[in-house]
């Protein structure tokens, strides 16, 4: 445990870093007409790999199960699990590393973006000849001018300038961060008990471990493919069309309406075999508009709405707001789902409130998510200065295009 949390932790701080940089990245290199659609197909390629871990979980177990098969637990508690299914999460935990080992090469490759370079080094040349490479265009590099405007817009995150500015901006994203994984994480939690209620999973005593974790796997890759990838998706189609705060609001209130319509009639739902059906689409509908929703427009909006010196940091701010959500969804519902009756807890566990309640209290939650949406600006169509207030300087706009020779020509 000691080596899985130390090495869960560095995974952490990477991912966390790479979460501000992926979207910074995309937004300051994208146009204004398309920005919002690449950087939520950046944040879409975390469906793709939703289901490719599936697919490994599921290749691994199932090769394991038919080599190794078992009895199911109720038969043989001990022998249900063979010595070689140890050897099954520690593949599935090093085929993950894959992705960041091709992934580094062109990390390191990746030049700091225009924006990073000449307002926060203060490099106009270096910006230019960076943005030339990236873009194939021409361009002119006006140290005069970007001394300028440096000196004028220097406030920082703890200043009252920045909180004047955009104090509001920061309280929003954070806030619907934290709701929304808050929700996000304690749904995933419940996947398995609604599985099992729904007859996708059998009861986890009439199979062995090796087969738990191959039925599992196969029911969270269709549950992802149904509902949790398209979801992303349409995010990426719509997003520059319907605009941030739309989508975020719209995604907000259907989770609420899906989630209640879940819990009130939560026995009824779960104990009719009649309607099974509607019970996974409900649960499956949460999490469609959790991804053409809030789990989309939370990574896109802070990449957008800060300016470029305090943009990677808001947003790792914003990031980490939702990861304390996660911690609070993922022990918050773990003890809040057991049975309020003493006796009929899980070992261990103090009594709560019933999954029912659990429910209940998450669609609160994600109606108080699209109440603090309101605190976020829409930034469709808007250039990443205009949004921030860095567009005007004493003499016009900090990027100043012109077209020469029928090729645009650009000053920084």
């Amino acid at each position: 445990m000691t080596t899985l949390c130390f090495f869960r932790f560095w995974l952490g701080f990477g991912i966390g870093g790479d979460y501000p940089l992926s979207a910074t990245i995309m937004s300051e290199y994208a146009n204004k007409r398309t920005r919002g659609a690449f950087i939520a197909a950046v944040f879409a390629m975390q469906g793709i790999g939703i289901l490719a871990g599936a697919t490994v979980s599921i290749v691994v177990s199932a090769a394991f199960n038919n080599t190794y098969h078992r009895p199911p637990f109720n038969v043989d508690p001990i022998g249900s699990t063979p010595p070689q299914a140890d050897f099954v999460w520690r593949i599935v935990f090093m085929v993950g590393a894959i992705p960041a080992m091709l992934t580094f090469y062109w990390r390191m490759k990746m030049p700091e973006t225009a924006r990073y370079t000449a307002l926060i080094e203060g490099n106009a040349e270096r910006a230019a000849l960076d943005m030339a490479k990236v873009m194939e265009v021409e361009l002119h590099a006006e140290q005069d001018k970007l001394d300028k405007l440096r000196a004028r817009d220097s406030y920082g995150l703890f200043s009252m300038e920045f909180a004047r500015r955009h104090g509001l901006h920061l309280l929003g994203t954070t806030t619907t961060w934290f709701l929304l994984d808050i929700a996000f994480y304690s749904q995933n939690l419940f996947q398995k008990d609604v599985l099992t209620a729904v007859g996708w999973l059998p009861k986890a005593g009439t199979m062995s471990a090796l087969e738990e974790v191959y039925r599992i796997s196969r029911a969270q890759a269709l549950i992802a493919l149904c509902s949790t990838v398209p979801g992303y998706w349409f995010t990426v189609a719509f997003i520059d069309i319907l605009g941030r705060f739309i989508i975020q609001l719209f995604g907000f209130l259907m989770m609420t309406a899906f989630m209640f319509g879940l819990s009130i009639p939560y026995y009824s739902l779960r104990d009719n075999h009649d309607k099974h059906i509607v019970f996974i689409v409900l649960y499956a509908f949460t999490f469609f508009f959790a991804n053409f929703g809030p789990n989309a427009t939370t990574f896109i909006v802070p990449a957008e709405v800060f300016p470029a010196r305090l943009r990677s940091t808001c947003h790792g701010i914003s990031a980490a707001s939702g990861k304390a959500g996660a911690i609070v969804g993922a022990f918050g519902f773990l003890y809040a789902a057991q049975n309020r009756h003493e006796g009929k807890q899980d070992p261990g566990y103090p009594t709560g409130l019933g999954i029912r309640t659990s429910l209940i209290l998450l669609g609160v939650i994600n109606a108080l998510g699209f109440l603090f949406t309101f605190l976020i600006p829409e930034t469709k169509g808007r250039s990443l200065e205009e949004i921030t207030g860095e567009a005007e300087d004493d003499e016009g706009d900090v990027a100043q295009m012109k077209m020469t020779s029928g090729r645009p020509e650009i000053t920084v």
